[in-house]
């Protein structure tokens, strides 16, 4: 490992190892600090900061956060790193790679900012977002294009897709379909129609399925549905004929937090190539879904590197989303604020690291988006959660979460709601997906200034939707 110091104010300060110095340089957050890695003082930071900025890119492919032998994670990351694609700023340091995607954002080069994805690693772009203010991620993760599709196409600019999330405390069919109603009619649902099962059984996820599924096909509505069951419970749903569209799992950043959610990455290619044999997309055949999140890995023990050090949350959670870029999914998002204020503790914690996550995984290739969501335990109110969706619709996020009234019934945590959606669109002038828009149309539930018409229950498209919606 190498010693890293650099004196500040009178003060020498030393960073043991490369892991050190990312955790010591990472913004404020409980995390981090439970964890015993974070930065003591902001002049410590500022210290970290400063090192990192001189640190070449490079270093991180020669030196490591979590060891190669003995971590999976780190040995996709490194034996599918592309250095042609990183060849353009092979030669930067940190803090000049930096300034690099601020000119290129400032200039509108979005492909020079796009092909990097192959070359960089989760580390370096968790390294340079520790250097940027939140415009600066906000200015670059706009520029970030990435495009994905199945049954409607995800990332296009100028849109901003949702998940339609109709959650019920017991799987109840028609408590679920009021639900699928109320999003449709709202002009949500088009990233997808993702259901957080109440068991993970494999009879009530293939059930789940057929319901959604029902609704989809007699209306022809171009999205796509998930129930997020476990990727083995999503297998076993594959071997009786279920109609799944996407394979949903959960991920982390090492080896050990992956065998925690009981994972492999063999299993996830294996239920990758189950979904892809189906053929059920028609403009793409992007059949995953990841959802992660900052403090995850800690949360189960698992968030140490070499020499079993701490590695820093945001770090963790940038390397998850090198386990997600491998399998090409069509959905990725962190669950920003969802895991409690042990690791994110209040709305500027929150807001910065939905910031962040965004930024990190459309720099490395995915379509991001960001559950916009907190505990009710946590310093996290509306207004912090409005600004972070304003924020994140302007850095161009793909897509966003919202479940009726933004109160999860099931999950019991706070979100953005269907008409928040609407609210994030008219201000920043975005549109659903096009194929589900030109749905939306069709069915009359777009008014001629392009917003969704606020229809009463006895209308036709109403009734047509409750009767196909009805289990």
């Amino acid at each position: 490992m190498t010693v890293r110091r650099t004196t500040l104010g009178g003060h020498t300060f030393e960073f043991a190892s490369l892991a050190d110095l990312l955790a010591r340089a990472t913004p404020h957050r409980s995390g981090d600090v439970l964890a015993g890695c974070a930065a003591g003082s902001a002049a410590e930071r500022v210290a970290a900061q400063s090192v990192l900025a001189d640190l070449p890119l490079a270093t991180f492919l020669e030196e490591q956060v979590v060891g190669y032998d003995e971590d999976d994670v780190t040995r996709l990351i490194l034996d599918t790193h592309d250095r042609a694609a990183f060849a353009p700023v092979a030669s930067l340091t940190v803090g000049e790679f930096r300034d690099r995607l601020l000119a290129w954002a400032a200039a509108g080069d979005e492909p020079a900012i796009s092909a990097l994805a192959p070359g960089l690693t989760p580390e370096m772009v968790a390294a340079v977002s520790k250097l940027m203010r939140n415009a600066d991620l906000v200015a670059v993760g706009r520029r970030a294009r990435v495009v994905t599709g199945f049954r409607s196409t995800i990332g296009l600019p100028g849109r901003l897709a949702s998940r339609l999330q109709p959650n019920h405390p017991t799987d109840d069919p028609l408590g679920v379909t009021a639900s699928i109603l109320d999003g449709l009619l709202h002009g949500s649902g088009d990233a997808v129609i993702g259901i957080n099962p109440a068991t993970d059984s494999p009879a009530q996820t293939v059930a789940l399925l057929e319901l959604v599924d029902a609704v989809i096909q007699r209306y022809g509505i171009p999205t796509q549905s998930c129930v997020l069951a476990h990727v083995t419970t999503t297998l076993r749903a594959l071997e009786r004929g279920a109609p799944v569209d996407l394979v949903f799992q959960s991920v982390a950043g090492t080896q050990a937090a992956n065998r925690g959610f009981g994972v492999t990455l063999d299993l996830l290619a294996e239920a990758r190539a189950g979904a892809l044999a189906l053929g059920r997309g028609t403009v793409g055949r992007d059949v995953m879904y990841f959802e992660t999140g900052q403090g995850s890995a800690l949360s189960a023990d698992a968030h140490r590197g070499v020499d079993g050090r701490p590695v820093d949350q945001q770090t963790l959670e940038a390397r998850a989303y090198g386990v997600a870029r491998h399998f090409g999914p069509l959905l990725v998002n962190t669950v920003v604020g969802f895991i409690g204020p042990e690791y994110l503790y209040d709305g500027k914690q929150v807001l910065r690291a939905g910031l962040e996550d965004h930024f990190c995984g459309k720099l490395l290739g995915l379509p991001m988006g960001v559950d916009v969501c907190y505990t009710n335990h946590a310093e996290v109110d509306p207004d912090d959660t409005d600004a972070l969706m304003l924020l994140l619709g302007a850095a161009g996020c793909s897509f966003v979460i919202a479940v009726p009234g933004s109160d999860d019934v099931m999950l019991h945590y706070q979100s953005l709601s269907f008409s928040d959606v609407l609210t994030a669109r008219q201000v920043l002038g975005l549109r659903p997906a096009p194929e589900f828009e030109e749905w939306l149309a069709r069915m009359d539930l777009l008014g001629p200034d392009g917003r969704v018409r606020d229809l009463p229950a006895d209308a036709p498209t109403t009734r047509a939707l409750l009767a196909a919606a009805r289990p």
